[in-house]
């Protein structure tokens, strides 16, 4: 099995008794189906199988590897941005032979840190970014691959929510800006405007890395099944949301999302918050997870400081599929979901 640096861092009872089943399908009175309706008919269903995708869905690529490890990184965050960048370099070396991913971890989360806290991913140096330069550095002298996101992005004018993917080089290999920011309003419970601060993402991010096909979003994204959706169809294996759902939303939503991302698209989901803070102004409610293809819990933490390990075997994907056969029942005939930029492009 190889290891990899991720930092994210009963049966139904018969119709009848199965020996009057026996009888019934062998009885000669029973009239035969027309074949040529039968393969009419099953061809009917694939199309329309098909055209639920649009353009068609990809068939996911070979993954580089089986099986892997992957750890999730619940980190503690503070106000002292150098001292967060340390904190989380020490994990991701501790985890560094089984994987990683992190939530926002280089500030707290709070429209006023954003913009102070904020790097300019795009430019020249890892002065800009010594968050980035962080990443970088452990990702190649680990040989890992890290998911992580997310911390605030400077661009120009503009201030996003973003996460780096890291290749075992060393290299950016993507980056995700978050699409759906999180603007809500629960009263008497919490009042968030993301918007206030930070600029929505424009693209979907889907990333070829040497642990398989990547698709990421970060915290709000997961409420969009959409998204999800489009991932599953352009192939991905795993999708990786970096979140810090709060104590109204997380108690309730959190991992129910999750799973319901992972069986609506038979796939892995792995998740990574905060570890929570009382004291704090925006209060996480941690659980980070990871889900299988079948919407189980594989791994997951409480809210207190922690890393966990677990195992993907990319096997059970299709054991899955094949067992649910969700792709060829789609009726496209009657709905469809639009790649807007695949279409485009074509």
């Amino acid at each position: 099995m190889r290891s990899s640096g991720l930092t994210l861092l009963s049966a139904a009872t018969p119709l009848f008794p199965s020996s009057l089943l026996l009888q019934r399908l062998c009885s000669h009175s029973l009239p035969l189906r027309n074949p040529t309706r039968l393969s009419s008919s099953a061809t009917a269903t694939a199309t329309a199988a098909m055209a639920a995708r649009v353009p068609p869905a990809m068939e996911s690529p070979p993954p580089p590897v089986s099986k892997f490890s992957i750890a999730l990184c619940q980190l503690t965050v503070t106000a002292d941005k150098e001292r967060n960048i340390a904190h989380a370099r020490r994990a991701i070396e501790d985890a560094a032979d089984k994987g990683a991913l992190l939530e926002i971890w280089n500030s707290p989360y709070s429209n006023e840190s954003f913009p102070l806290y904020a790097e300019d991913i795009e430019a020249a140096g890892g002065a800009a970014s010594p968050s980035l330069a962080m990443l970088s550095d452990v990702a190649r002298r680990k040989r890992i691959t890290i998911v992580g996101g997310s911390f605030p992005e400077r661009s120009g004018d503009r201030i996003y929510n973003t996460c780096c993917v890291v290749g075992p080089d060393g290299e950016l290999k993507g980056k995700h800006r978050k699409i759906h920011l999180f603007d809500i309003d629960i009263p008497g419970k919490i009042t968030f405007k993301e918007s206030k601060t930070l600029t929505a993402g424009e693209n979907p991010t889907i990333i070829d890395t040497d642990v398989g096909r990547i698709g990421v979003g970060i915290c709000y994204d997961i409420r969009f099944q959409e998204l999800a959706m489009l991932y599953a169809a352009r192939g991905a294996h795993l999708l990786c949301y970096p979140g810090a759902f709060n104590m109204t939303t997380g108690p309730l939503h959190w991992e129910l999302l999750q799973r319901a991302r992972a069986a609506d698209n038979q796939l892995y989901v792995a998740t990574c918050s905060p570890a929570r803070d009382p004291s704090a102004g925006y209060v996480a409610w941690g659980h980070s997870t990871l889900v299988g293809p079948f919407g189980e819990v594989l791994a997951t933490t409480g809210h207190e400081e922690t890393t966990i390990i677990a195992e993907i075997d990319y096997s059970l994907i299709e054991l899955r599929r094949s067992s649910l056969p969700l792709r060829n029942q789609r009726r496209g005939d009657l709905y469809q979901l639009v790649d807007v930029q695949r279409l485009n492009s074509q």
